[in-house]
């Protein structure tokens, strides 16, 4: 039976800059990068304490999903908290932190254009 997500696929139009971004302003860490084809590598990454990785990949067809809202919601312990850390490293929010009866959320962008939550539990 199915156990978990292995990894979400992030669509990027420059993979070195994705992964620039990725790794120095979030902080992921990466698993793997190699060669795909001729034109892009598989560049998983791995999130500090999760089983679940992400991939800075775009199939070829699907070059239109590079950029807007993203189905990707990271969890945070302290939305506030991570919000400041990422804004001072440069990363784009395009909504701060707002506490709801729900929780805390806030909204960042990676340099494609990508839009991902970050909420609390």
């Amino acid at each position: 039976m199915i156990k978990a997500i292995k990894f979400a696929s992030i669509p990027t139009r420059n993979q070195d800059s994705a992964l620039e971004f990725w790794t120095t302003r979030v902080g992921f860490q990466v698993a793997t990068d190699q060669p795909f084809d001729d034109t892009q590598r598989w560049i998983e990454l791995r999130i500090p304490g999760a089983d679940t990785r992400l991939v800075l990949f775009t199939p070829k067809g699907h070059e239109d999903r590079i950029g807007g809202f993203s189905n990707v919601t990271f969890v945070a312990d302290d939305v506030q908290k991570t919000y400041d850390e990422l804004s001072a490293r440069g990363v784009e929010f395009v909504k701060p932190p707002k506490s709801e009866p729900w929780g805390t959320s806030a909204i960042m962008k990676d340099p494609d254009g990508n839009v991902f939550v970050i909420s609390s539990k």
